[in-house]
């Protein structure tokens, strides 16, 4: 039997903490994504996988406004993030960006110290009072991002001068500085060696504990390995969402299939 405290986390486990509604986008003519209806779990790893050019990386941007910052784009339809419009006109796209970090297919660590890369966010938001709340929060994110050991000698050297497996992880403990709560990863392996990508792959499934993380890899091997559910884009369009066991051992529809077993791609 469950105590209260542990049905509340249960149910917590399972909670839908990203839904998208219609979701429509458009790069000026271009009918970039269709139809997009989909329930993302709270504290899970999703994948989305698909084609080059499918529309996962657009939509991936549509969670937390990035593709704002295009001209030519439209986003139709309703993204709510635990039932709040995350495009009503009263959101702040700065302090939503704050709740839902992002981290880059290439490692693209800021040209300052590795404290200042993870103290910068914190820093503008005001969330330290004084240095000593700084170096905590900066401690904190970089043993979140499982690199810690590696650098608390040397947190004054510039974050550029670490391996390419070190910026990516800097970058998560750099995404995750702020206290978000969603994580949005666009492909954060596809610059990396395989030990590389094996401690990232690692350190996504410890962090899935703390927040909702979102993935977009190319990887089949990828999505099966750290995510609790896979949804399928093609040409745009959510062809499937499901378990990552029954999409890679069950799909229900034909291009799925099609695209697991190497058909099309």
């Amino acid at each position: 039997m469950y105590d209260q405290a542990e049905l509340g986390a249960a149910v917590d486990q399972n909670a839908t903490k990203i839904s998208a509604r219609n979701v429509q986008v458009y790069y000026g003519d271009t009918h970039a994504i269709k139809d997009v209806n989909v329930e993302i779990d709270a504290k899970a790893v999703t994948a989305f996988i698909g084609p080059s050019g499918c529309g996962k990386s657009t939509f991936l941007r549509c969670i937390n406004r990035m593709n704002d910052t295009i001209d030519v784009c439209r986003v139709k339809g309703d993204i709510l993030i635990d039932g709040e419009d995350i495009y009503d006109k009263r959101v702040d796209p700065v302090q939503l960006r704050a709740k839902v970090g992002m981290v880059f297919q290439k490692p693209n660590p800021f040209p300052k110290s590795i404290y200042d890369n993870i103290a910068y966010g914190p820093r503008i938001h005001g969330l330290a009072k004084n240095k000593a709340d700084l170096d905590e929060i900066v401690e904190k994110s970089l043993r979140r991002g499982a690199i810690w050991d590696e650098v608390k000698d040397r947190l004054h050297a510039p974050g550029t001068g670490l391996s390419g497996g070190q910026q990516q992880r800097l970058c998560i403990a750099r995404a995750v500085a702020t206290e978000p709560e969603v994580l949005l990863m666009d492909e954060p392996c596809s610059a990396l060696d395989p030990i590389a990508t094996a401690q990232v792959e690692e350190l996504i499934d410890e962090l899935r504990h703390q927040y909702s993380v979102v993935i977009v890899t190319h990887s089949m091997q990828q999505a099966a390995r750290v995510s609790q559910k896979t949804a399928f884009f093609h040409l745009g369009n959510l062809v499937e969402f499901g378990d990552t066991s029954q999409i890679f051992t069950n799909p229900k529809d034909e291009r799925t299939e099609s695209y697991i077993t190497g058909r099309i791609g």
